[in-house]
């Protein structure tokens, strides 16, 4: 009981003094909007100028996987819900529900057969993933992706947030086959 105290302690330490979480051994299962990782699979996630080069570039194929907005609990029957706009990177493309640590086999099918569709069956196009900061929906989802065998997954973790922040173009999106 006294050493997964001490752990439970030192992980907070480390957090507190501002050190990424170590790699997990599977994916996040839940509390996704938290401190992610510096790496996937060893891998240093992309800076804002690496992911802008490639983006520029037109050398990568950029997936969101941010969640979608649920419909709010409560509505009256009939009531009509206006989605707010998805804004994302200009020319990304929206996979929803895609990163969560467990996926329903519908919506891993979902995402195997997009990835397939969108790299032509390329498993070894280069593909950026990314969500919001500190988010472990992208984490999981580019590392899912690695599992599917795609050898160029590269995770973009400072996600939507650095993006808007280093003044990059953005574009209201739907979610992908909707």
């Amino acid at each position: 009981m006294r050493a997964g105290f001490t752990g439970a302690l030192l992980f907070r330490l480390t957090l507190a003094a501002g050190a990424a979480p170590a790699e997990p051994p599977s994916y996040r299962l839940d509390d996704y909007q938290a401190p992610v990782p510096a790496t996937l699979n060893g891998r240093p996630a992309l800076t804002v100028a690496e992911a802008r080069a490639l983006w520029e570039g037109k050398q990568a194929l950029f997936l969101d996987v941010l969640p979608h907005p649920p419909r709010p609990e409560g509505l009256m029957a009939g009531t009509v819900f206006m989605e707010k706009p998805h804004l994302s990177i200009a020319g990304a493309i929206w996979l929803p529900e895609v990163g969560r640590g467990e996926l329903a086999a519908t919506t891993e099918t979902y995402f195997r057969q997009s990835l397939a569709a969108l790299t032509g069956g390329d498993k070894s196009r280069k593909i950026v993933i990314f969500c919001k900061r500190d988010c472990w929906m992208s984490w999981n989802a580019a590392r899912r992706a690695q599992g599917y065998g795609y050898t160029s997954v590269l995770w973009y973790a400072d996600g939507i947030e650095g993006w808007r922040e280093a003044g990059l173009p953005t574009q209201d999106i739907k979610p992908y086959g909707s």
